[in-house]
C-alpha cells in the first residue's frame, strides 16, 4: 500500500466521522483524551507479556475532566504473530459540572482477548477479537452486569523505513465495532487516525483524532440510530514505554505500538 493511500484512507475516515457528528451533534465540543502506557511484548524465548495503563477523558480540550481508567494485564504469545491476553480493569465516570457530587458510576471490567498480527511488507495488520465482562455500580446504588463484544482492525504504515524501529514516524488508522448480546446490538464505532513516532527502543508518542459514537435500535423503524448527543470527535496523547527482556534482541519480528484500549 502506498503513503499516499493510506493517508487518503485517514482523511477518508476523518471526514465522515467529523460530517456525520456535526449532523448530528451540532453542540458537541471536541474533547481529548490523555494516555500512558507501559508495555511488556513478549519474545521468542519469553513469551510472557503484560501492559499497565492510565487514561484521562475531558469533555472539552484538555479540560472538563469527568472520566478515568486504571487497567492491566498480562498477555501470552502462542507464537510471534499470535497473542492471547486477560485483563482488567476500573472505570469511572462523573459529570464535569459537579465532580463534588462523586462518580456517576464506578464500572469493572475484566476481559479476555485473542490478537492476530499480519505483516505485508510496509503494512502492519492487527485484527483484536476480544470478550468483556462489565460490573457497575451507580450513584444511586444500583448495580448492573453486562457483556460486550468488540473487534478492531487496526493498520499501521512506517514512513521511510520497513518496519517500526527507533527513529520512525509512523501512520496508524482503526476502526472498532462494539456488540452487545441484549441489544442494541451495534452498540458503538470507533473510529481513529493519527501519526507515532518511535524516539528509541523505549519510548513511543502518538497524536490523533478518534470518532466514537453510540447507537440505539430502534424497533419501529427497524434500523440503527445513532444517539443524539452520543457521537464525539477527541484529539488523543498517547505515550508508551515499552520495557524489553533481556533477550528482546531475539524477538524475530517487531512489536506494533497498538493502544490497549
Amino acid at each position: 500500500m502506498r503513503i499516499s493511500t493510506f493517508a487518503g484512507l485517514l482523511l477518508a475516515l476523518g471526514a465522515a466521522g467529523r460530517a456525520h457528528a456535526q449532523a448530528l451533534n451540532p453542540e458537541q465540543p471536541w474533547g481529548s483524551w490523555l494516555v500512558g502506557t507501559v508495555q511488556l511484548p513478549g519474545t521468542a524465548t519469553s513469551r510472557w507479556g503484560g501492559f499497565a495503563e492510565v487514561q484521562v477523558r475531558t469533555n472539552a480540550v484538555f479540560h472538563d475532566y469527568f472520566y478515568n481508567e486504571l487497567k492491566a494485564g498480562g498477555s501470552f504469545d502462542i507464537d510471534p504473530n499470535f497473542t492471547a491476553t486477560v485483563a482488567g480493569g476500573r472505570y469511572t465516570t462523573s459529570d464535569y459540572q459537579d465532580l463534588g457530587a462523586g462518580p456517576l458510576n464506578n464500572e469493572k471490567r475484566l476481559w479476555e482477548q485473542l490478537v492476530l498480527t499480519q505483516y505485508s511488507h510496509r503494512l502492519k495488520l492487527e485484527h483484536r477479537y476480544r470478550i468483556e465482562q462489565r460490573w457497575f455500580t451507580f450513584r444511586d446504588d444500583r448495580t448492573e452486569f453486562r457483556q460486550r463484544f468488540r473487534y478492531r482492525l487496526n493498520a499501521f504504515l512506517p514512513l521511510g523505513h520497513q518496519k517500526i524501529e527507533p527513529g520512525t514516524a509512523f501512520l496508524v488508522a482503526y476502526d472498532e465495532v462494539f456488540l452487545n448480546p441484549r441489544g442494541p446490538v451495534f452498540e458503538r464505532n470507533r473510529v481513529y487516525g493519527g501519526i507515532g513516532y518511535q524516539f528509541n527502543k523505549h519510548l513511543f508518542l502518538q497524536v490523533g483524532y478518534v470518532n466514537q459514537a453510540n447507537y440505539n435500535y430502534t424497533a419501529s423503524q427497524g434500523q440503527f440510530i445513532l444517539q443524539n448527543t452520543a457521537a464525539k470527535n477527541n484529539v488523543v496523547l498517547n505515550v508508551t514505554y515499552k520495557i524489553l527482556h533481556k533477550n528482546a534482541k531475539a524477538q524475530p519480528v517487531e512489536k506494533l505500538p497498538s493502544q490497549p484500549d
